[in-house]
């Protein structure tokens, strides 16, 4: 008897296509990242969230008009029902955030008329408020975790500064806005990650999109895929002073240790989102806070000594994560609120993900290569050794 040969596995599914889509493109040879053809530096450039969500959801940049129309619906969604409030404020405190996020958000289903309708347009509908209440959520605990009440949004004010607004109770100024724009954009899609996968795959069983955003955000907590900028940010404080910099990294390189915010799965050259937020890094060296100022010298540092010693020879480059931390610090975000941000930037992601591979759904079913033994003898438990 010929034993069968034992099929290929490819850990993670590394290697592997699940579908086709004209959403993202990432480029990891030549650290390039594409929104529906248009490169991030164009976007981060030129562009808002609100217009980066129309892009995803719609594959196309909006006429004024249509842009008109979807940045009204954007804001018109944004405050939160009171049952939502209720549940942050007796989860806040007891929990971690992104565990207040996901309930919050699987509860918003029931404030939803549409939640069980599984039509194209009204799953368009239903994104667009997911990715307006994701905001209001997270400012919402960030606000009430520090002490705070809710904020009722300000219908006049754009998606970020909303958001910043319904975390700190009044308007932000110019760098923060600039600062949470490119932010909010550069997170807002990234093809077939862990977290994008984890929804296509929950949304392929046609569970509702609020089902699907949920699974998403519980994948996304992973400390391996979210919460690397918090950890990187941890390290800043570990090190303490610039001056300690290179030794620090020295020793945990010298004990193998790994320097949260350096490699990628798929970059083997500079994350581009990491350089759009060194840009900000470097100006933050001029006119920003004692604290600030430490954290990026720290940061620019570690970056200058980890390219010299491990980005040509091994392909580690700094990823997106390890600059986060600082410019989040310079506009006044609590690294708690680092993943959940992350999250509330994914939504659209998510979503356009979402109505994509619903058009040709298709159940996900993988195979497993069993290992185990066949065909045992089952013995009574009185007399089992």
């Amino acid at each position: 008897m010929v034993e069968a040969e034992k099929p290929h596995i490819s850990s993670g599914l590394e290697g592997v296509y699940i579908a086709e889509s004209s959403i993202c493109k990432v480029d990891g040879q030549n650290g390039r990242l594409y929104y529906r053809g248009y490169s991030i530096d164009v976007l981060s450039s030129n562009s808002n969230f609100a217009e980066v969500c129309y892009l995803l959801l719609n594959g196309k940049l909006p006429s004024s008009a249509e842009f008109s129309d979807f940045n009204r619906q954007l804001v018109e969604a944004r405050d939160l029902p009171e049952g939502v409030v209720n549940i942050i404020k007796e989860m806040s405190k007891k929990s971690h955030p992104m565990d207040i996020l996901r309930t919050a958000v699987s509860s918003l289903s029931a404030y939803d008329a549409e939640t069980a309708d599984q039509s194209p347009e009204a799953n368009l509908r239903k994104s667009i408020r997911i990715i307006s209440k994701m905001s209001s959520i997270v400012a919402t605990i960030g606000r009430i975790n520090a002490g705070g009440s809710y904020v009722a949004p300000d219908k006049s004010l754009s998606h970020e500064e909303n958001f910043l607004y319904m975390l700190n109770a009044k308007k932000p100024d110019k760098r923060q806005v600039d600062i949470m724009r490119d932010m909010f954009i550069i997170h807002a899609e990234h093809s077939s990650n862990a977290s994008t996968f984890g929804t296509m795959v929950a949304g392929s069983t046609l569970a509702d999109i609020y089902s699907a955003i949920t699974s998403g955000i519980s994948v996304l907590k992973g400390p391996l895929h979210g919460g690397a900028d918090e950890a990187a940010l941890r390290m800043m404080k570990a090190i303490g002073s610039p001056d300690n910099t290179e030794a620090y990294i020295d020793s945990a390189l010298a004990g193998k240790q790994k320097i949260m915010g350096f490699g990628h799965r798929v970059y083997k050259a500079y994350d581009p989102r990491a350089k759009i937020i060194k840009a900000y890094l470097e100006s933050l060296q001029l006119d920003a806070s004692a604290e600030v100022k430490t954290y990026t010298a720290i940061a620019l540092r570690s970056e200058k000594m980890m390219v010299e010693k491990l980005s040509q020879s091994h392909g580690i480059w700094p990823n997106v994560d390890f600059f986060a931390g600082p410019v989040y610090v310079a506009a006044g975000i609590p690294p708690e609120l680092f993943t959940p941000i992350f999250a509330a930037s994914r939504s659209p992601g998510w979503c356009a993900h979402m109505l994509e591979y619903w058009k040709n759904n298709k159940l996900f079913r993988p195979l497993e290569v069993y290992t185990g033994q066949l065909d045992l003898q089952y013995v009574p438990i009185e007399k089992r050794q």
